[in-house]
């Protein structure tokens, strides 16, 4: 699992990026699980950190668009 890093979000906690697997890591706040968005580019994830809504760039720009497991 990559380092996660906190973030100012009222629905995730805290994000991680494996760059050799490009998988992102998502820990939710409310449940406390860790998602994996497998295939996300590195572009992606600045972006995800960029994000004045975090939940909300998650919801648009990766649910959508990429495969996931559960922790």
């Amino acid at each position: 699992m990559p380092d996660m890093v906190m973030v100012s979000s009222t629905n995730i906690e805290a994000v991680g990026y494996d760059e050799g697997t490009q998988e992102l890591h998502v820990r939710f706040a409310r449940s406390g699980e860790t998602y994996v968005y497998t295939n996300v580019e590195q572009w992606r994830f600045d972006e995800l950190l960029r994000a004045d809504s975090k939940g909300g760039y998650i919801n648009g720009e990766i649910k959508p668009n990429y495969n996931f497991y559960k922790l």
